[in-house]
């Protein structure tokens, strides 16, 4: 089983290439199972980690950006995999 956490961050006013660079150089204390960032119209960067265990599952997050870098508080999401119908793969809610 694995939880994917999102984290999605909107930079301020003219910051969005700083946002970027900022959120790729991010480490955390352990290394996820796979990592991807991305970026979007509006100057938003988006990172999904996906980590071994369940929704619950302590992991590691990303931090806040410094102050001034954002437009607005950053948004943390978990997800869990489901099944698809028909392909035996995960099980979920």
């Amino acid at each position: 089983m694995t939880v994917t956490l999102m984290w999605e961050a909107k930079a301020a006013e003219g910051r969005g290439a700083e946002l970027l660079t900022w959120a790729r150089a991010q480490r955390q204390d352990a290394e996820p199972l796979r990592r991807e960032t991305f970026r979007a119209p509006g100057d938003r960067v988006l990172v999904l980690t996906w980590w071994p265990g369940t929704y619950d599952t302590a992991v590691p997050e990303l931090p806040e950006p410094p102050d001034g870098l954002v437009a607005r508080p950053v948004h943390r999401w978990r997800f869990e995999p489901v099944d698809e119908p028909g392909t035996g793969g995960a099980t979920g809610a």
